[in-house]
């Protein structure tokens, strides 16, 4: 995998490959100035992993401040296209988020419905 960034108003992302192991890593603020940016990004990403052995994306917004309700639409769009793959096929989702931000628990707690247990995984740590 090619190691993508994106940068558009005060949302920083960047992405790398380890093994079967993709990074995302996102900062700053993700308003609806940014929410198609963002959806391409992730689009872009699922496109270029899907045919890689990728076993899990870690999704590290740790750093992400807020987060607003389009943006979260792109990761919907992107659990669903996953979920819609051969399940021998699918890689896991792991989001790495922080108690910092109170919002992060409860959007995370409501996106992982989308893709369930098996394909979701929220890690709230400092």
């Amino acid at each position: 995998m090619t190691p993508s960034s994106l940068q558009v108003g005060e949302l920083r992302a960047s992405s790398s490959q380890s093994g079967e192991l993709v990074s995302l890593t996102f900062a700053g603020n993700a308003d609806g100035r940014v929410d198609a940016a963002l959806e391409t990004f992730l689009h872009e990403l699922h496109a270029e992993i899907v045919d890689l052995p990728v076993t899990q994306v870690d999704v590290d917004i740790r750093s992400l401040e807020f987060m607003n309700s389009s943006c979260f639409k792109g990761f919907i769009t992107w659990i669903v296209q996953v979920r819609r793959m051969k399940p021998s096929s699918r890689y896991k989702i792991r989001f790495l988020a922080t108690s910092k931000y109170p919002w992060q628990k409860r959007s995370l707690h409501a996106i992982s419905f989308f893709g369930g247990a098996e394909l979701i995984e929220v890690v709230t740590g400092d």
